[in-house]
């Protein structure tokens, strides 16, 4: 049957709309499987009410008409206990319900099957039979099987707002992604297509071989132009720093193999757009198919561009597109030239059915301050243009159809927050301490040039987390000593005296360097942070050199080794920055050895922590890369994201031992990450004892807000309490009830769910 339901898929992904395709649905599987009779139910979110809408063997004009509570008849049953009902004789079940206006009672055998998206029941597929018979178990495979198919059908279609089965309003409907940009907006969907389809041009042999080749060449030249343009006019929003991601598209115009290729297919004799297809796609099938998420991302890239010198050589006018005030630009692959189209100021928003939180486009947003939703697999984006949504970036959703009440709910949540941060400003100079004088450093996360000017504008004490891979992942090579020398020092410089630390090379897992591709089956539990550099001390050391050098005169470099799990990868990391320090002594530079840090990141590392503090200066806590190691759940991944939870007690435990054992050594304990940077959260790792707690610029003046507002005995009291408890939810509702009672409700981040 899986050729029937391959077949069957296809049918009904080309239908113009959702009738359409349940009227294919109830025919096909009636036809497939031999029975009498296919009915699809789908629930009414409104009133909690089925409704027949689609049918092939009951009286048709019964569709809509036919209404069955939730829990009523055997369309009920099977809704409610969301699993297939196989009974050979209907009307002997005790929740046998009949309708009169369906003719139905011909039929004695039933099968139905729950339609499911997202934990959610959307309604009932069911098929009949007069004879009284038990269905194979191949023939309820496939029913279920047809009901999954018919769920992302179903929800596609609410999303867009073209069906709501009590033909009232469209349904809302959310859809799950990846975090790309926190914050949360409400806005104007604006879809925007590639320029150029290369999958629709058609092969054209030629024997103007030059003719072709000029033209190819007269394209690059309009495409690097127009790249350079748009450079300049994201100058005004971005740093020179954040616009070096555009120096990919213009490396790969002069890269001899890509821009080779292409010219070689013209010369075989096809036509320089066809030329342009056949290697751009090659391109993108061989990037599409590598095991490395960053080198996944390229793929985008370089279909991007391959589109732009398509549309170069089709001389199409672009229609110019006018954008609304409140734009939320979505699309299936967001690159950054889509970006640069919106006139400054009208984004807001940014959703791509593709991409992952290390994508570009993810980057820029973060730097540009936009909120962002990427990897959102399920979204029917070509649907979704002027459609009102609700783009999530604090949970990773996106809201369509979102009701009048929900709207109003997040912009007032956006104008409060606003409000909120300008109050807030006057606590920029001011220390972290509690009313009852316990003392506490904030410190920021940075990356991007861009955050020295956020985090100095919020009043950070320090940096907690310098992560040295973003330039690395913005160079098209390995950035040499002299480079890297001077992208630390403006670092150090920017935040002097204040301390500055420095955290080693962290690639693998969900971060990889184009020119240092990683092929593994499973990254985050493979070859990645210190694994990588003590295996390349070339690598290692010569980043050592760097930071120290960089240090001179200035003092405040600390540096921190990233995914340790063992004694033995301290020691080794030692070595090296030892061997590193003394020849940088040894040419004249007269510099401290900084103060050495490690990651606790890792379940091992946190049964550690007392030995691994013997060896170093302080301690840093990873909480999201913990998070998702003790809890098994990749925070990239939209499917399990619900999963991913800080305050799961296990994550609680483990923090507040790693502060304990780390005192006990008197060693300092510091934490980054998301949890860090969420105010509610700030309260519990206030009181397990953290000397300092390091996040990105926007939320510092929060937490500064929120913990100068209780006391530190306040604090304990409230961790003692959730230490009890065996539910994240439970906790939450906890903290969020304290912070209620404390008058400090403002400051209450939004639930998952808000209905």
């Amino acid at each position: 049957m899986l050729d029937a339901l391959r077949k069957i898929v296809q049918e009904v992904n080309a239908a113009k709309d959702l009738k359409t395709a349940l009227g294919i649905i109830v025919l096909r599987v009636k036809e497939m499987m031999s029975v009498q009779v296919c009915s699809v139910y789908l629930l009414d979110a409104e009133t909690d009410q089925y409704i027949l809408m689609a049918t092939e063997g009951l009286n048709k004009r019964a569709i809509g008409k036919v209404h069955l509570e939730s829990d009523e008849g055997l369309v009920g049953l099977v809704g409610t206990r969301q699993e297939p009902l196989n009974l050979p004789n209907a009307s002997d079940h005790p929740q046998y319900r009949y309708f009169a206006e369906t003719g139905e009672e011909r039929y004695s055998s039933f099968l139905g099957t729950p339609i499911i998206h997202n934990g959610q029941v959307l309604g009932v597929l069911v098929v009949q039979q007069k004879e009284r018979r038990e269905f194979s178990e191949e023939e309820v495979s496939f029913i279920v099987t047809m009901g999954t198919q018919l769920a992302g059908v179903i929800a596609h279609a609410e999303a867009s707002g073209s069906v709501s089965p009590s033909k009232r309003s469209p349904q809302e409907a959310r859809f799950v992604g990846v975090i790309g940009a926190s914050g949360a907006v409400v806005g104007q969907a604006m879809v925007v297509l590639p320029p150029a389809d290369l999958e629709a041009v058609p092969d054209r042999k030629t024997k103007e071989i030059q003719v072709e080749l000029d033209l190819f060449e007269s394209a690059i030249e309009a495409v690097r132009k127009n790249i350079q343009k748009t450079s300049i006019k994201l100058a005004k929003q971005l740093r020179p720093d954040d616009l070096a991601l555009f120096d990919a598209y213009l490396l790969m115009l002069e890269d001899d193999v890509l821009i080779g290729d292409i010219e070689k297919t013209i010369r075989d004799g096809q036509w320089a757009q066809g030329a342009i297809r056949d290697v751009i796609l090659q391109y993108v099938q061989r990037f599409e198919a590598m095991n490395d998420p960053y080198l996944k991302e390229r793929a985008v890239d370089i279909k991007d561009l391959g589109q732009r010198l398509l549309e170069q050589l089709q001389k199409r006018d672009q229609a110019n597109m006018e954008f609304p005030d409140d734009t939320i630009l979505v699309s299936e692959e967001i690159s950054p030239s889509m970006l640069s189209e919106v006139p400054e100021g009208k984004l807001i928003g940014i959703v791509s059915v593709l991409g992952s939180s290390n994508s570009h486009v993810a980057i820029l947003a973060r730097a540009m301050g936009i909120p962002a939703v990427m990897g959102v697999a399920e979204l029917p984006y070509r649907k979704m243009d002027g459609l009102k949504i609700i783009v999530n970036g604090f949970f990773g959703e996106v809201i369509t159809n979102p009701s009048e009440e929900l709207c109003q709910y997040y912009l007032s949540m956006a104008e409060e927050e606003k409000q909120l941060l300008a109050s807030l400003n006057i606590l920029r100079d001011l220390p972290c301490v509690t009313l009852d004088g316990h003392r506490i450093s904030l410190w920021v996360n940075t990356g991007l040039q861009a955050d020295v000017d956020k985090a100095q504008q919020r009043g950070a004490e320090g940096v907690g987390l310098y992560r040295t891979e973003v330039p690395f992942m913005i160079s098209s090579s390995f950035p040499s000593e002299k480079e890297q020398m001077a992208i630390y020092r403006q670092q150090l410089e920017a935040f002097h005296p204040l301390p500055v630390t420095m955290r080693t090379l962290d690639i693998g897992g969900d971060k990889s360097l184009p020119y240092f591709p990683i092929e593994e089956e499973n990254p985050f539990l493979g070859w990645r942070g210190i694994r990588i550099t003590l295996d390349h001390p070339e690598i290692f050391i010569l980043q050592i050199r760097a930071m120290l050098k960089a240090s001179e005169g200035l003092g405040n470099l600390k540096i921190l080794l990233p995914m340790i799990s063992s004694v033995h990868e301290v020691e080794h990391a030692l070595r090296m920055i030892n061997r590193a320090w003394f020849e940088v002594r040894e040419e004249g530079i007269e510099v401290e050895m900084p103060p050495i840090g490690v990651m606790i990141e890792v379940p091992s590392a946190v049964f550690l922590t007392r030995v691994l503090a013997k060896e170093v200066d302080f301690v840093s806590v990873g909480s999201n890369d913990l998070t998702q190691y003790l809890l098994a759940v990749d925070r990239n991944n939209a499917r399990v994201a619900e999963l991913y939870n800080y305050y799961h007690p296990a994550v609680l435990h483990s923090l507040y031992k790693t502060v304990k054992d780390c005192h006990a050594e008197g060693k300092t304990a510091s934490i980054c990450g998301e949890m860090a940077g969420d105010p509610a959260a700030a309260i519990l790792l206030l009181a397990m004892g953290f000397d300092s707690l390091s996040m990105n610029a926007t939320n510092l003046p929060k937490v500064k807000w929120v913990l100068r507002q209780l006391t530190m005995v306040k604090a304990k009291e409230i961790l003692d309490d959730v230490l009890k408890q065996d539910d994240p939810q439970v906790v939450k509702s906890i903290i969020n009830l304290e912070l209620s009672r404390l008058g400090l409700k403002r400051i209450v981040a939004p639930s998952k769910k808000i209905n």
